[in-house]
This record gives structure tokens, sequence and C-alpha cells, in this order.
């Protein structure tokens, strides 16, 4: 399966821009999966653990975010966030 582009975006920096399977995102009407080929969708963040794995079955890497917004397009997953921990 092709891999999915994701970038993790704060009003101060890049934090992050890399290749994965699948990012698991803490939307606020609850968490949900993205893959690469996923449908475009735009979606407020909650509060939580951003989920990154870096191939399947691997185990995941974990960073906790502030609010913000996700948005999947033909490009991939770019994360808004207010904030990371």
């Amino acid at each position: 399966m092709a891999n999915l582009h994701f970038e993790l975006v704060t009003p101060e920096k890049l934090v992050r821009s890399d290749d994965v399977y699948m990012v698991v995102v803490p939307g606020t009407e609850g968490d949900f999966g993205v893959l690469a080929g996923h449908a475009p969708v735009m979606s407020t963040i909650r509060d939580g653990e951003l989920s990154i794995f870096a191939s399947d079955g691997a185990a995941p890497e974990t960073i906790t975010i502030q609010g913000g917004f996700a948005e999947v397009n033909e490009k991939g997953l770019t994360i808004l966030a207010e904030a990371v921990s």
C-alpha cells in the first residue's frame, strides 16, 4: 500500500513532515484513522493523543496535541495544531 504524506504544524513551526502508514486523529466527533487514499475531509481536533504508525503492524508513536484542525486531501494529511507537547 502507498504511504500517506503527513505534516504536523503549529503556529511556531513545522513539527513533522513524513511519509507514514497511518495516523489516528483525535477529532472532536471521535477518533478517526487516515490511510493513503482517504477521502477528502476537514475536521476540528480535540486535545488528545495523535497516533502515528510508521508501517503496517508497527507500534504507534504518540504525540500530545492541543486543539486545531485536520485536513485530508489528495496530497495527504495536514494537522494544524494549536500546540504540541
